[in-house]
C-alpha cells in the first residue's frame, strides 16, 4: 500500500471509531510495524501542523486518537460541546495525586494517606472516568486496588504516567512525618545562596 493511502487509512480508522485506537489493531490492518506506524503519524501530524488543520493524532499509551487541536478549543465549545465539564474539588485532586503516582493503591491506603474517608470522591473519580479498578491486591482480605484511566491521561495533557512532574522528597521522622523545620531551614538557605549570587554580580 502507497504511503498517501496508508496515511489516509489511518485517518478514516482513527476518525470513524472516535476513540483510542491500539496500534497493534492497526498494524494488523495496515500490514506494518509499530515502528513504521508511528514514523507515518509522526509525517501526518508535521503536515496537519504546516498546513495549520484544525486536527492532530494524540498518542495515549499505546493508542493514537484523532483529536482537534488545543487552539481551537474555544470556537468548538461555542458551536457544539455543551456538555459539563468534571468539576474537580480539591480532596478529588488531591486522591488523583495520590493514584496517579501510586497506580494499584487500595482505598484503605489512600485513607491513610488523606486521613479522611474517601468514599464520595472515588465514586465521582470512577463516574468521571478519571481512575478504574485496577484487580484484588494480595493482601488480606484481598481489596481491589485502583489507578488512572487514559481520559485522566488526554485530561491533563500527558501521554503515559512517566510523564508526571517528579514529587518533592521531603524528609521524614521517626513516626513518618515531614519534618517542617528542616524544610524551612533548607528554604531559608536557598534564599540565602540566592541573594550572595545577586550581590556577587
Amino acid at each position: 500500500m502507497e504511503q498517501e493511502k496508508v496515511k489516509g487509512t489511518i485517518e478514516a480508522i482513527l476518525f470513524a471509531a472516535g476513540k483510542e485506537v491500539n496500534i497493534k489493531d492497526l498494524s494488523l490492518v495496515l500490514e506494518k510495524s509499530k515502528d513504521e506506524i508511528e514514523e507515518i503519524i509522526k509525517e501526518m501530524n508535521l503536515e496537519y501542523q504546516m498546513k495549520n488543520r484544525g486536527l492532530e493524532i494524540v498518542s495515549i499509551e499505546d493508542n493514537f486518537q484523532l483529536a482537534t487541536r488545543k487552539e481551537y478549543y474555544d470556537a468548538i465549545y461555542r458551536i457544539i460541546d455543551k456538555r459539563n465539564k468534571p468539576k474537580l474539588s480539591s480532596a478529588a485532586l488531591e486522591t488523583l495525586s495520590i493514584i496517579a503516582y501510586n497506580p494499584r493503591i487500595s482505598r484503605a491506603e489512600i485513607e491513610a494517606i488523606r486521613g479522611v474517608n474517601v468514599d464520595g470522591t472515588m465514586y465521582k473519580l470512577i463516574e468521571y472516568g478519571l481512575i478504574e479498578e485496577a484487580g484484588k491486591l494480595d493482601l488480606p482480605g484481598k481489596p481491589m486496588s485502583y489507578q488512572t484511566t487514559n481520559e485522566f491521561l488526554k485530561m491533563f495533557g500527558y501521554q503515559t504516567l512517566k510523564e508526571l512532574p517528579e514529587l518533592p522528597r521531603y524528609k521524614l521522622d521517626e513516626n513518618q512525618q515531614i519534618v517542617i523545620d528542616e524544610l524551612l531551614e533548607e528554604k531559608e538557605e536557598a534564599q540565602e545562596n540566592l541573594e550572595k549570587t545577586e550581590e556577587e554580580k
